[in-house]
């Protein structure tokens, strides 16, 4: 237990003050404590090892970051596809034009007969016949068509490397029905198109699937030196060896 003692305030009558020793140190304590916020200066508060430097840097990190790396905005080098070896289109714009053939023929004979003409209705024909015709034949140029280069085969929308192919299967000119033909046909369509004929072919995960061509004879002999071609690593015709 703390003893009392005394301390000495100056009192006329001499008696001495009895202070405790606890309440003596919380004094001291507040006092320590009691310090005036205009003595400090701004490098009290600051880490001894801040700088200016790394606040900037660490900004200007983040801003690299956010923005875009200008090398994403650098377009693919084209593939060099080489020469075109068959093409076929799938269909032709002619087909458009036998609409307003129609309406001319039936025009003229309205004109030169003894009744009137019948504009409402023609206008009403000429439309369905020329729209349904264009129709079939965008129709058949965007997913009938087939396009044949040194390296890469397209069949209707979806084109295809010649090194996913890794055997073109031989004709089925026998009684007995081929296994790739009943495969699927390569392309979006589920099976080969009207008036074409297919070409077994087997892709490079296994699988079987046709090829599909109008004049699948030439088709086909062009298609096996493309792909022979290819499986030996013979770079297109015309290709620059130098990389000039």
């Amino acid at each position: 237990m703390n003893e009392p003692r005394r301390t000495d305030d100056g009192n006329d009558d001499g008696t001495a003050d009895v202070v405790p020793d606890g309440t003596a140190e919380a004094a001291g304590a507040e006092s320590a404590i009691d310090v005036d916020p205009a003595d400090y200066t701004p490098a009290d508060y600051t880490p001894a090892d801040y700088t200016p430097a790394a606040d900037e840097s660490a900004a200007d990190s983040a801003d690299d970051e956010s923005a875009a790396d200008p090398d994403d905005d650098i377009p693919p080098e084209p593939v060099d596809e080489g020469e075109l070896l068959f093409y076929e289109p799938g269909g032709s714009w002619w087909v458009v034009a036998i609409g307003p053939v129609l309406i001319g023929a039936v025009l003229a004979m309205e004109i030169a007969g003894p009744g009137q003409v019948h504009w409402p209705v023609l206008i009403i024909f000429a439309v369905i016949l020329i729209g349904f015709s264009l129709v079939q034949v965008y129709a058949a140029r965007t997913h009938v068509s087939v396009r044949l280069t040194e390296t890469t085969l397209r069949q209707g929308t979806r084109t295809i490397p010649l090194s996913d192919i890794t055997k073109i299967l031989p004709a089925s000119n026998g009684p007995e029905p081929q296994t790739w033909e009943s495969a699927r046909a390569l392309g979006e369509l589920p099976a080969v198109p009207r008036r074409r004929k297919g070409i077994g072919v087997e892709l490079a995960d296994g699988a079987l699937a046709q090829a599909w061509a109008r004049d699948v004879e030439r088709f086909r002999t062009e298609l096996s030196e493309a792909h022979q071609a290819v499986r030996m690593g013979l770079p297109p015709r015309g290709h620059n060896h130098t990389g000039d």
